[in-house]
């Protein structure tokens, strides 16, 4: 393929308009010519931001897939049950597809796009964008040079921060499964994905448990009201919609922390923040939302092998990171994306610090992940080259959707294993 790539990105939202800004660092690459979201505020954002033509401005992915093929490639980042329906018929009319995770929280419709891509000739890549980050290559490297010898436990944590809950996963877009999908799969697919990818097993059985503990309306404090701003009590409390999305040294947009407030307005200024508080979701008192995902769950995995994961997601800390120990025959890896230093402890052996932030060109976005991806689609698409184990494929990447929608199946059960091959056998007929 001649460049640059031509992108049509059916939802420009926060992964939309993330994968769309990456034709700033690949100008000679790749191009935005298409783009189609359900507020047309952002419509316009986008047209102005990439010079897109009128008559590729779609008010809905639904009406962008009606026309004739737009571009090269169709970026898929609508909401969660909405990414097979879209990508499909980008399939059907001869697009590479970037899917937004998760497929789907549905397994069927996980089959049914497997089945689609087989007959069609686009690429598809999840968007699992962990596999291409500079600190997850490290890691993988020492495991595959035997470094600590055989791997016989992994001990991993997801650490979501009080703040990153409550916007996402209690006020926000994915706050109830039945809308969207369990949070195990919506926020922790990544790391499902990135257990198979870096121990080159597959899993044999999940037992998982954990629940809402905070963010219900039985744990309300005395005197709580239904909005923030309004709020008698709000001065004493952390999760203030305020405080978050305003005087926050590290979230608030007086201290030019954008990002969330990016999602509340498209105008993101302090003016339009403080109206979305007041009228929108974002304002709410998080012990009176709608939400039904869990704050804290815990999961065990058990590999090919023998080998055990421990994996934990909690709500309840101070900042939004990943941690990672391996534990082998001839010594550990102790790893976490806040500080980007690898500890490798090869027993008997003085340590070694590895500094990830040294060797990464990029550490923005996911660790470097979402220009890592779109780099790596980028000369698959210009050069003709083939997957690769690291890629991200569809097939690639169902084995992470099986374990963590059976880590579901097993929490609302009590923690009951799940066998993984029964699961998928039972869920795909």
């Amino acid at each position: 393929m001649k460049g640059p790539v031509t992108f049509a990105i059916a939802g420009f939202g926060d992964r939309g308009s993330t994968y769309a800004s990456m034709q700033r660092l690949f100008p000679d690459k790749m191009k935005i010519a298409a783009v189609a979201d359900l507020d047309p505020r952002k419509v316009e954002k986008a047209r102005a931001l990439y010079g897109i033509p009128e008559e590729n401005c779609f008010g809905s992915a639904e009406e962008m897939l009606e026309k004739d093929k737009l571009a090269d490639v169709l970026v898929v980042s609508t909401m969660d049950r909405q990414h097979v329906g879209h990508a499909i018929p980008g399939l059907k009319k001869g697009y590479h597809i970037l899917l937004e995770k998760p497929i789907s929280p549905d397994i069927e419709k996980c089959r049914e796009i497997l089945e689609v891509a087989k007959d069609c000739p686009g690429k598809v890549i999840v968007c699992h964008v962990l596999r291409y980050t500079a600190f997850y290559n490290a890691i993988k490297d020492l495991l595959a040079g035997g470094r600590i010898g055989e791997l016989v436990s992994i001990c991993a944590s997801e650490n979501v921060a009080y703040w990153h809950q409550a916007h996402s996963f209690v006020r926000g877009n994915w706050r109830n499964s039945k809308e969207t999908s369990p949070m195990i799969l919506q926020k922790s697919c990544h790391d499902m994905d990135i257990f198979t990818w870096l121990t080159g097993r597959k899993c044999e059985s999940v037992s998982s448990v954990g629940g809402t503990y905070l963010f219900k309306k039985e744990k309300a404090p005395e005197g709580a009201g239904p909005r923030c701003l309004d709020c008698k009590i709000k001065d004493g409390c952390v999760f203030d919609a305020e405080k978050i999305y305003v005087t926050d040294p590290k979230t608030g947009i007086l201290n030019g922390k954008g990002w969330a407030t990016s999602i509340l307005s498209v105008e993101n200024t302090v003016e339009s923040t403080y109206e979305a508080l007041r009228t929108g979701p974002y304002g709410r008192c998080v012990y009176l939302c709608d939400n039904d995902v869990v704050d804290h769950q815990q999961t065990l995995l058990t590999m090919e092998g023998g080998l055990t994961i421990s994996f934990t997601m909690c709500a309840f800390t101070q900042d939004c990171y990943r941690h990672f120990k391996a534990m082998g025959t001839k010594g550990e890896i102790e790893a976490d994306m806040k500080s980007n230093v690898i500890h490798v402890r090869e027993f008997g052996k003085a340590e070694e610090l590895i500094d990830v932030g040294a060797m990464a060109e990029d550490l923005k976005g996911h660790g470097g992940g979402d220009s890592g991806i779109i780099a790596d689609f980028l000369e698959m698409l210009l050069t003709g080259s083939e997957a690769t184990e690291r890629t991200t494929t569809l097939e690639n990447s169902m084995q992470s959707h099986f374990m963590a929608l059976a880590a579901e199946e097993s929490r609302l059960h009590g923690g009951k294993a799940v066998d993984l091959k029964d699961f998928m056998c039972y869920n795909i007929k």
